[in-house]
């Protein structure tokens, strides 16, 4: 009989000589880099405690379970090192049988600190040091399943689904450390044996290695190399079909010795295709989500149980039906949930943002490990190969045998899932590193980062167009949105909430429009810790979360995805927290899946309109006003929501995020000649004209000087020089923030006095 003791009490915490009681889960970066706490440590610290020797019977073994230990770990026992593991997000374990004693002394050292042979090493995100998640010791008879390999669960389950026969054949494989008997038997999720389809349906075990067959179940005779089979086929298989059914499946294999492991697995198929983009179960079922990062402000990532349940509440909120968990592998228990819930998931490893020459061998590791931990969970659809990683790589040689290994060890260990990778936007699209995997996905922030909107629309047609056999997704977008800072004139870069939901607004539609695409994840759920960032107002935190890093406030783009995808009856005012206006007229946006939205002001009715979604009101403000939207659905469902705003004589000073550099839109005022060039053009169209595009040459390698690096880059990336030259040369200014305006008016006067082709008068 298999023993489970949690170890998670009783710690002693040791950093720079000083000792603090801990339980576990724990991390020594819970607060600081955030919000201007202390500063972000990196590091090795020291974890210690007594540990007697459990009560055992004899040939009984013991192995201690860590599930996480961030980021590399040395275990020691009674001073005598046993055990290293490099990487911080997979479950290892160590055998301590023979070095028990009666009374003994446990130190686990976790180290996070720099290095160039463990992932990740350079992100957008902090990277938390510690026993983050339970510790175990598990006592086990002499012959049991395998407990050393790759953290693995010792079984292992294959369905594969014949949607034509309604039927499914489901391998099941164990691993023993020697031979003997094993009993493997198959039971649906509700407790209904062989009957797996919980009416009709029916399960039979065919002959597995030596086995007799018997209903639902199999007995085996184990062989010397401890690796037995048996297969069972289910007719009238009850499908795991997403979040509409996510049924589950149950076998669980006992042996003679009395150990006992069981795991949960469904029934489904799935499919990328190049036009249809992704099909579940034969059928078209478009990929819609968000991606998540495993931390919380204030726990940082030692979530407990509770955390992670809190966390699958809003993505059912929201109605999303995909996660990609970043950037590395996260806990079971969340697995577990996807699962239950019926979300699709992007796993992936922590190869991020710079290929490191001395790592190959970690990115194995960790994918070999992601894959045995997690291999079960129907959930998984794909498993990503890498993210960003030209970021700051060139690809050359190196990297591409790196992502060829792993794409062949994905393979090698799962036939049934496909390959992908994040790539970043500036990625030349006949890379040849696109090649390697099954699918790809592109992280694109046009509207934010650089560019405009539009331009995401255009990159994904002319990929589609130019590769229409290969399946594309859209694995990261997003803005940065403080909820503090809100707007009437919402502009890029401004931090607002409010330019958060125009943002999302304009790629939500983007999206909906090209259903080929295969999987598309907002970036991020919820904010989280980034120590590297200071900006929008907060420290150590990317605010591109829908929902902020404390799980408390659901910004406005939040309601706008959960009008798209959740089909339960909502309406939502936007602007809440913008109460002061300075402004005669204001715009009151509601979203909402209903079909008609009247609203209120003031408990009267102003104006009722019928739509899709978003719903724009202009509303006169002279004092305070309470506005009050009423939805309308079918079936006559109604569902009400309301705001304060209020009418002030000069913009609430709060509401705005103080820039160091502010370039305003004078020029948008200011009577232009369209007959003649100027900095609202694209870099393209200057560069297009002899005299313009001398000035601007000039003017950027000016500006390069002190930029040399940034200056290298855009020109040895012709794809970079093209999206680039897509962009007004006043939105290239302003992000580049090192000229003042008066420099702008200048430049702006000398491209006026330039008339474009094909005009016949002087400017």
């Amino acid at each position: 009989m298999r023993k489970v003791i949690s170890l998670n009490e009783n710690w002693d915490f040791f950093q720079n000589g000083n000792s603090t009681p801990v339980t576990l889960p724990h991390t020594w970066n819970a607060v600081d880099g955030q919000d201007g706490g202390n500063d972000y440590y990196r590091g090795v610290c020291r974890y210690v405690r007594r540990l007697e020797k459990p009560a055992m019977e004899a040939g009984e073994r013991v192995f201690l379970e860590i599930k996480g230990a961030a980021m590399s770990a040395r275990v020691m026992l009674n001073g005598e090192v046993l055990e290293s593991h490099q990487g911080g997000y997979s479950a290892f374990r160590v055998e301590l049988t023979r070095h028990l004693k009666d009374q003994n002394e446990l130190e686990i050292s976790v180290d996070n600190s720099d290095n160039d042979s463990v992932y990740p090493q350079k992100a957008d995100f902090t990277f938390y040091g510690g026993l983050y998640r339970d510790v175990n010791l598990i006592i086990v008879p002499q012959v049991h399943f395998d407990l050393s390999y790759c953290g693995a669960p010792g079984i292992k389950v294959t369905p594969v689904v014949d949607l034509e026969k309604k039927s499914a054949h489901v391998t099941v494989e164990t691993w023993q450390t020697g031979p003997g008997k094993v009993t493997v038997t198959l039971e649906g999720g509700d407790g209904s044996g062989a009957e797996g389809h919980g009416e009709n349906g029916e399960a039979w075990g065919r002959t597995g290695r030596n086995g007799q067959v018997k209903g639902g179940r199999t007995q085996m005779v184990v062989p010397a190399d401890g690796h037995a089979t048996a297969e069972f086929e289910i007719e009238n298989v009850h499908l795991w079909d997403g979040t509409e059914d996510p049924y589950l499946y149950k076998v669980t294999a006992v042996l003679d010795s009395g150990d006992e492991v069981s795991a949960r697995f469904g029934c489904r198929s799935f499919e990328i295709d190049a036009q249809k983009g992704f099909l579940l179960n034969g059928r078209s079922y478009p990929l819609r989500g968000v991606s998540r990062h495993q931390d919380c402000k204030g726990e940082g990532n030692a979530l407990t149980m509770e955390h992670h349940r809190w966390d699958m509440e809003i993505v059912r909120e929201l109605g999303a039906n995909t996660l990609r968990l970043a950037h590395y592998q996260h806990a079971q228990e969340f697995y577990d949930l996807c699962d239950e819930n019926g979300i699709i998931v992007w796993a992936e490893i922590p190869y991020i943002t710079m290929h490191m020459k001395n790592g190959r061998e970690n990115t194995l590791r960790q994918m070999e490990e992601l894959i045995a931990q997690c291999y079960n969970h129907p959930s998984i659809a794909v498993w990503g190969l890498s993210n960003e990683i030209t970021a700051a790589s060139a690809v050359n040689e190196d990297l591409l045998e790196n992502h060829r290994l792993l794409n062949d060890l994905c393979h090698k260990m799962d036939a049934t899932r496909h390959t992908t990778m994040a790539n970043v936007f500036m990625l030349e699209t006949d890379s040849p590193i696109l090649e390697i995997p099954d699918v790809n996905s592109y992280n694109l922030y046009f509207g934010w980062y650089l560019g405009e909107l539009e331009q995401n629309d255009e990159f994904f047609d002319e990929y589609h167009e130019k590769y229409p056999n290969r399946p594309i997704g859209f694995s990261e977008y997003g803005a940065d949105a403080n909820p503090a800072f809100q707007s009437g004139r919402p502009e890029k870069g401004d931090y607002t909430e409010s330019y958060q939901a125009l943002y999302h607004e304009h790629m939500l539609e983007m999206i909906e429009k090209r259903p080929w695409l295969w999987a598309t994840h907002v970036w991020n759920l919820f904010d989280f810790a980034a120590d590297g960032r200071d900006e929008g107002g907060k420290h150590g935190e990317n605010q591109k979360g829908l929902v902020t890093f404390d799980r408390k406030t659901r910004k406005d783009a939040f309601y706008l995805y959960k009008a798209a995808w959740n089909p339960e009856p909502m309406v939502h005012i936007c602007g809440r927290r913008y109460i002061d206006r300075a402004e005669d007229v204001t715009e009151v946006k509601v979203y909402s899946n209903g079909e008609e939205v009247a609203l209120y002001v003031d408990g009267t009715l102003f104006h009722t309109l019928k739509g899709r979604r978003v719903f724009r009101f202009r509303v006169p403000i002279s004092g305070e006003h309470r506005i009050r939207a009423h939805a309308r659905f079918r079936g006559d469902a109604e569902e009400t929501d309301a705001v304060t705003v209020r009418r002030v004589q000069t913009e609430n000073p709060t509401y705005r995020f103080a820039k160091k550099q502010d370039v305003v839109n004078w020029f948008d005022q200011d009577e232009l000649d369209p007959e003649c060039f100027s900095v609202s053009d694209t870099l393209a169209d200057l560069r297009a004209n002899p005299e313009a595009g001398a000035i601007v040459n000039r003017m950027m390698e000016k500006g390069a000087a002190s930029r040399g690096d940034v200056a290298a880059a855009v020109k040895d990336n012709p794809g970079l020089q093209r999206m680039m030259g897509r962009m007004t040369l006043i939105s290239l200014l302003k992000q580049a923030g090192n000229i003042d305006e008066e420099s702008i008016r200048q430049l702006n006067r000398v491209l006026q006095g330039i008339r474009k082709a094909g005009k016949q008068e002087d400017c």
